[in-house]
């Protein structure tokens, strides 16, 4: 381990196939009620994606960095809101990352307080180049990811 690592912030861990990312509800989270504010999830989400990608071994700049530079975008999201989480929440963001297909990624999250679900969501994100068209994963990504993911096509 290095100072870097000690430093740095932690990026969850894996159980089995499923990241876990610990987040703890701030004031600054919520409205005037103490009730997480529904877009904060969002953020969650993103956390807690791209955290697990970091733990597989990906980092968004290696994605840039790449002999053919590629990022990720979100074409679809379904939410499901269940219980409210309010300031001083601990809770652990749950991510599966279940397949590739093409240039497509799709991932299953849930947020959740103990064992209550607060909120859950399906997501579709596309591996995209540059300018912005659906590429497919280069075959680098695709093996790191490999350990993770039920299937690819």
């Amino acid at each position: 381990m290095t100072a870097d690592d000690r430093d740095a912030p932690s990026c969850g861990r894996f159980e089995g196939r499923e990241h876990v990312l610990p987040v703890r509800i701030y004031y600054e989270d919520t409205d005037f009620t103490g009730v997480v504010y529904h877009a904060n999830y969002l953020r969650y989400f993103e956390r807690g994606r791209s955290d697990a990608l970091r733990a597989a071994g990906v980092s968004h700049t290696d994605l840039l960095e790449d002999e053919r530079p590629s990022a990720f975008t979100v074409v679809r999201m379904e939410i499901d809101f269940r219980r409210p989480a309010r300031v001083d929440d601990a809770l652990l963001v749950r991510t599966l990352y279940e397949r590739i297909r093409g240039p497509r990624l799709f991932i299953r999250q849930r947020i959740l307080r103990g064992d209550d679900l607060v909120c859950e969501a399906q997501v579709e994100a596309a591996c995209i180049d540059l300018s912005g068209r659906p590429t497919r994963p280069s075959r680098g990504l695709r093996e790191r990811l490999a350990p993770i993911l039920d299937a690819t096509d």
